[in-house]
């Protein structure tokens, strides 16, 4: 599986296991650094395209998809590890 799809499927498979144990909190470290790449950029739109993402996957994965790759966040070691 590539980076990104790797990325998108822990990121929905996440949301909905949302149930406070260690799974939750692998998931949560996930997001925030997805968020806190993206803040890095002075991206502040993709991070609300992020909590889209996890209620209405299939409206915004092109678009989410597209922010990730130009963050280069499926190159990052760290949050592909966490996926």
């Amino acid at each position: 599986m590539d980076p990104i799809s790797l990325i998108l499927s822990a990121l929905v498979a996440g949301a909905a296991q949302a149930d406070g144990g260690v799974a939750q909190d692998a998931y949560d470290r996930r997001k925030a650094l997805i968020k806190r790449k993206f803040e890095s950029q002075g991206k502040s739109d993709p991070s609300t395209l992020l909590d889209k993402y996890e209620q209405k996957p299939e409206k915004t994965k092109p678009l989410l998809e597209d922010e990730l790759i130009e963050a280069n966040i499926d190159k990052d070691a760290e949050i592909i590890e966490l996926a």
